[in-house]
């Protein structure tokens, strides 16, 4: 399984926004686009800026989409193939399976402080869908499946403490996703998710044209 370990910052000054990467940290004076002294700038030696081809929106903006779900170039390829094959609208599609994605659901839910976490999570046996074992943060829930913690105390009061703060960020979760606190933690996919309720606002046509080319 193939995961990102560099720097997370250096991700998001390279996309010259905020991706939300290492949760709580994003909203502090550590993170490079908040305090007095930003660094909004690429990361790197020549840090030049022109205007960028039509090559280079398209690059950017399928960059941005793999960093902030975490994935790499091989699996998304194999996501932007299958949103080709499903019927509908190919952009939609996309985003519908990055959204379905266990670790993203476990993060949107408030289950997580990032997305990073919810893979830690996920990998080291704490979730459970629909009662069963997973560890596989690319696994794709349906409506109706329920994501819940592993029956130990310990980790319920985790997941509780995650939800707790991501509440003091002012962050809830998405209309598509209902969470009970009590008396364990456990998040519902009411329904799949549309277009407009991503996490992100992305041009996702572009990313669709890179990767037709």
């Amino acid at each position: 399984m193939a995961v990102y370990h560099g720097p997370a910052c250096r991700l998001c000054r390279r996309e010259g926004e905020k991706l939300f990467l290492k949760g709580v940290r994003c909203d502090t004076i550590k993170c490079p686009f908040e305090g007095e002294k930003t660094r909004t700038n690429p990361p790197g030696q020549h840090t030049w800026r022109k205007k960028p081809t039509d090559y280079g929106l398209h690059l950017r903006e399928s960059q941005k989409m793999k960093r902030l779900y975490g994935i790499l170039d091989k699996q998304f390829r194999r996501y932007v193939k299958e949103a080709g094959r499903m019927t509908g609208n190919s952009s939609e599609n996309l985003v519908i399976l990055l959204e379905r994605r266990l670790d993203n659901i476990v993060y949107r839910a408030g289950l997580a402080l990032s997305r990073r976490h919810a893979r830690q999570i996920i990998t080291h046996g704490q979730i459970r869908v629909n009662g069963r074992k997973v560890t596989k943060p690319s696994y794709q829930l349906s409506e109706g499946d329920e994501v819940s913690a592993k029956p130990v105390e310990r980790i319920n009061n985790l997941l509780t403490e995650n939800l707790e703060t991501r509440k003091k960020q002012g962050i809830t979760a998405p209309s598509w996703v209902s969470v009970q606190e009590k008396p364990l933690v456990k998040a519902n996919v009411l329904q799949l998710p549309s277009l407009d309720e991503a996490s992100h606002a992305f041009k996702t046509n572009l990313v669709i044209e890179y990767y037709s080319k």
